[in-house]
């Protein structure tokens, strides 16, 4: 009867995501070694996809 309420305490303490020297958001994988956000580290373009860029509604 060990592994119930103490271990849950435990769980959030691994860090996936770090600070990007690129964009500075919080998006560089450590492991991985790319940035999700702006592709530091996969890519020398920053990402970009069209389906981000939504239509402004001008009138």
């Amino acid at each position: 009867m060990s592994d119930g309420t103490a271990a849950m305490g435990k769980r959030g303490r691994k860090i996936v995501h770090v600070k990007c020297r690129r964009c500075g958001k919080v998006s560089f994988h450590k492991r991985k070694g790319y940035c999700a956000h702006c592709g530091f580290g996969r890519s020398k373009k920053i990402r970009s996809y069209n389906w981000l860029k939504k239509k402004k509604c001008r009138t």
